[in-house]
């Protein structure tokens, strides 16, 4: 299926490894023209030479998402290395090992918000202002089933739920302007270096566990499924696809 997006300007937010990067290789393999935002300099230029040796268009931004100088920084940089955007995949996020409400931080909070939602609303503001002068765009924020039904880490359900709100309230304001806004909602993904590769090392017989009570499937999903839903998403065919948020976790989660 030709997914219609060969020549569009596509930054994708933490795609130096796990499901950013995935995202990044499959859009670029659609045609996209990219730019690979991460902290970490040297693992995302080594990234963006890797696409650009198969055929691809890559650019490496490092920046710090965690602040609105350093998220609109970014994007601003993307909009000159690629002359334009067309495609925002808001993926940073993580639950920072936060844990339930009455063991949870201030600082946690703060940091969790900020991580899952805020850079979101930090990309998304400055990327908005040059798509509705261009016409339109697709804009895809990574959620989770925390956000539908109850997790381990209050700050982390709080924000993903926050970020899915977030996500119908921008489709619906930003449709007069051809913007489309969804999320995905992955399950639990496994990849060298995430989280749930350090709890398989750290706890092997609870990750056996967890896969026999709570993955139907029988494994942990891949960033590749993720990734090719998303590319989806963004792109013509989910021309009528907006406002709404797409869950791919093979069935794990158990909300209707």
């Amino acid at each position: 299926m030709d997914l219609q997006i060969t020549g569009k300007p596509a930054l994708v937010t933490g795609a130096s490894r796990g499901i950013g990067r995935a995202i990044a290789e499959v859009l670029v393999r659609e045609g996209a023209r990219m730019a690979l935002v991460a902290r970490n300099a040297q693992e995302l230029e080594d990234f963006a030479r890797e696409l650009r040796a198969k055929g691809g268009e890559a650019v490496a931004i490092a920046a710090d998402l965690s602040t609105e100088a350093g998220a609109q920084d970014a994007v601003a940089r993307a909009l000159a290395a690629l002359g334009g955007l067309e495609i925002l995949v808001n993926n940073v996020g993580g639950s920072l090992r936060s844990g339930p409400f009455d063991q949870s931080s201030a600082d946690q909070w703060r940091q969790v918000l900020d991580v899952n939602l805020m850079t979101a609303v930090w990309c998304s503001q400055p990327a908005v202002a040059h798509m509705r002068e261009r016409g339109g765009g697709a804009i895809v924020h990574m959620s989770s089933i925390c956000a539908r039904e109850y997790c381990t880490s209050a700050p982390y359900t709080a924000a993903k739920a926050a970020l899915s709100a977030v996500t119908k309230e921008m489709a619906i304001d930003l449709a007069r302007y051809g913007i489309r806004v969804n999320s995905v909602a992955p399950g639990s993904i496994l990849f060298p270096g995430g989280s749930w590769d350090q709890r398989r090392k750290e706890n092997p017989q609870m990750i056996e566990q967890k896969i026999k009570q709570e993955l139907p499937w029988g494994r942990f999903g891949t960033p590749q499924e993720v990734a090719e839903v998303v590319a989806f998403l963004c792109s013509a065919k989910a021309s009528w696809v907006t406002g709404s948020c797409v869950i791919v976790d093979g069935a794990q989660g158990r909300a209707v």
